[in-house]
C-alpha cells in the first residue's frame, strides 16, 4: 500500500494574478528560500490551486480559489505563477484530468509500508532542481501472521537558480555618500547623502517584504559623508559629515517614536571617519575631517563623547571592524598600508603588520572564521587586489584577485559566508558588475550584473538574506536586491 502526494503544474513565468474578485485572494502568505520550496508549501496544502512566488522579496503566496481571477495574467517580471493542472494532483481531486503542457513540471512526496530500496523523482522547475528520495525497512514474525512496519525518510536536495539583481521600489530622491541600517524590526532605514552638492537631511525607510519606501521625520541637521550605528537600544546614532563644511554634531533616531534628537557634539569636525559599536555599548569613531588622528567614544548612557588615545596615522576614507576579540581594527585611508588595533580594555592603540598594498576608498569584512577580508581601493594597484588579516597573527597575505578593479564599491557578508562586492568607480567609470569572494577557495567569481552602474552607494544584508543596495552615483534613487 503506498501513500503519494503528487502533482503536475503549468509555469507562467513574470507573471501574478490579476483577480477579478477577493475569492482569488491568497490563503497563505509566507516566505521560501526558492520557488521550488514555495511548491512544495503548496503540494503539503491539499486544497492548494496555485502559487506565486515573487522572486526580489522571496515571498510566497498559495492561492485555493482561481476561478475568479482573470485568466490573462499581468505581467510582473519579478514574479512567477504556477498552476495546478486539473487532474494530477494524488490523491486526485475530484475534477477531469488534463492534459500536461511541455511547460509542466511535477512534484512528489511518497511513503510507503513495503520493503523497498530507494525511489527518487526529479522535478525540474525553470532553473531549479530538487531531488527527493526515500527509503523503508521491514521486519517480518515468525508465526504464521507477518507484520511489516516501516521507517521512511525524506530529504531533499535543492540546487539553486544563479542570483540576480532586481530593481526594488525607488527611494523618494536620489542620494550617494549616504547610510544605511538594518533595523532591529528587520526595515532598512537610508539616511541623509548628496546629490548634484545639494545635501540632504532626509531619512526614509524599506519594509523589504513590500519593497516600499516610507518617507519619515528628517535629520536636524543635513549631512552626507556621514556614519550611523545600530545601539543596543535600537535607536540610530549618526555621526558628523559634510555639507559644505565638516561637522561635529551627532543625533540620534528613536525608531518607535519618529524622531530625531540632537545629542552631545563630538570634540572634532569628522567626515570620511569610521565608527563600531563596541561590546559595552559605546561607540568608537575614528579619524575623518581633513586627514587626523583622532579618536573619541561615544556613551549612550551619558549622551557624551570622551576623548581617547590619538591613533599613530591620520586617516580619512578608512574602513573599522570589531573583531571577535572586542578590539578594534582600523585600516588604511589617506592612501596608507598601516593598520592598527583598539583595545576597549585598555584605551591604548597598537599597530599591526602593514598591508601590503596601499588603500582608501576600500572595503573591510569580517569572515566567519575571523579573518578580515579588505577589498579594492583607489590606488591602482590596490584596486584588484584584495587581502587577509589574521587576528592570531596580526600579519596580512594577499588573498585571490578580484576579477575587475574598483574602489567606492560595496562589500557585503552572505549567510553563506561568501562576500559579495558590488559596484565601484573604474576609470571613472561607475560598475553595474559584481563578484563573489570564496573563502574555502580563495577565490573570485563573477556575478550577475546590477541593473544600473553604482559607486558611492550603500548596502545592507536582510533578515531573509537577500542583499539590498541603494542609491549611487550619479544622482541614482533606484534600489535593487540580490
Amino acid at each position: 500500500m503506498e501513500d503519494t502526494k503528487s502533482f503536475t503544474m503549468s509555469i507562467k513565468d513574470e507573471c501574478e494574478f490579476q483577480c477579478a474578485t477577493s475569492t482569488c485572494l491568497p490563503f497563505v502568505i509566507t516566505t521560501a528560500l526558492d520557488i521550488r520550496q514555495c511548491q512544495t508549501y503548496c503540494l503539503g496544502q491539499d486544497h492548494c490551486k496555485a502559487i506565486t512566488f515573487q522572486h526580489a522579496i522571496s515571498k510566497c503566496q498559495l492561492f485555493d480559489n482561481i476561478a475568479d481571477q482573470n485568466y490573462n495574467l499581468q505581467t510582473n517580471i519579478k514574479a512567477t505563477t504556477m498552476i495546478v493542472i486539473s487532474g494530477t494532483r494524488m490523491p486526485p481531486e475530484p475534477t477531469t484530468a488534463s492534459t500536461v503542457p511541455s511547460t509542466a513540471v511535477t512534484t512528489s512526496i511518497s511513503t510507503s509500508s513495503t520493503t523497498s530500496t530507494s525511489t527518487s523523482t526529479t522535478t525540474t522547475a525553470k532553473s531549479a532542481t530538487t531531488t527527493s528520495s526515500s527509503t523503508s525497512t521491514s521486519t517480518t514474525a515468525t508465526s504464521a501472521t507477518t507484520t511489516t512496519t516501516s521507517e521512511t525518510t525524506t530529504s531533499a536536495t535543492t540546487t539553486e537558480a544563479p542570483r540576480v539583481w532586481t530593481y526594488v521600489g525607488n527611494m523618494s530622491g536620489p542620494r550617494h555618500e549616504h547610510a544605511a541600517s538594518l533595523l532591529l524590526n528587520g526595515n532598512v532605514l537610508v539616511i541623509g547623502g548628496q546629490s548634484d552638492s545639494v545635501y540632504f537631511k532626509t531619512v526614509e525607510f524599506c519594509n523589504p517584504v513590500t519593497c516600499i519606501w516610507t518617507v519619515v521625520k528628517s535629520m536636524n541637521i543635513a549631512r552626507c559623508a556621514l556614519t550611523a550605528s545600530v545601539l543596543s537600544n535600537g535607536k540610530v546614532l549618526v555621526t558628523g559629515g559634510y555639507n559644505g563644511a565638516g561637522l561635529n554634531s551627532a543625533e540620534l533616531y528613536d525608531v518607535t517614536s519618529d524622531n530625531w534628537t540632537l545629542t552631545g557634539n563630538m570634540h572634532d569636525q569628522r567626515y570620511g571617519h569610521a565608527a563600531s559599536v563596541l561590546s559595552d555599548g559605546k561607540v568608537l569613531v575614528t579619524g575623518g575631517g581633513f586627514s587626523i588622528t583622532s579618536a573619541e567614544l561615544y556613551d549612550l548612557s551619558s549622551g557624551t563623547w570622551t576623548v581617547t588615545p590619538n591613533m599613530t596615522f591620520a586617516r580619512i576614507r578608512h574602513q573599522s571592524v570589531v573583531l571577535s576579540s572586542g578590539k578594534v581594527l582600523v585600516i588604511g585611508g589617506s592612501s596608507s598600508k598601516s593598520a592598527e588595533l583598539y583595545d576597549p580594555s585598555t584605551g591604548n592603540w597598537t599597530l599591526t603588520g602593514n598591508m601590503i598594498v596601499t588603500r582608501s576608498y576600500h572595503t573591510a569584512t569580517v569572515l566567519l572564521n575571523g579573518k578580515v577580508l579588505v577589498t579594492g581601493g583607489d590606488n591602482n594597484v590596490g584596486g584588484v587586489t584584495t587581502e587577509l588579516y589574521d587576528p592570531s597573527t596580526n600579519n596580512w597575505t594577499l588573498a585571490g584577485n578580484m576579477n575587475i578593479a574598483r574602489y567606492c564599491h560595496a562589500a557585503l557578508i552572505l549567510s553563506n559566508g561568501k562576500v559579495l562586492v558590488s559596484g565601484g568607480y573604474n576609470s571613472s567609470v561607475s560598475l553595474t558588475s559584481s563578484e563573489l569572494y570564496d573563502p574555502s577557495t580563495n577565490s573570485w567569481t563573477m556575478a550577475a550584473n546590477m541593473n544600473i552602474g553604482r559607486s558611492y552607494h550603500v548596502g545592507v544584508v536582510l533578515q531573509n538574506g537577500s542583499a539590498l543596495v541603494t542609491g549611487g552615483y550619479y544622482s541614482l534613487a533606484t534600489a535593487e536586491i540580490y
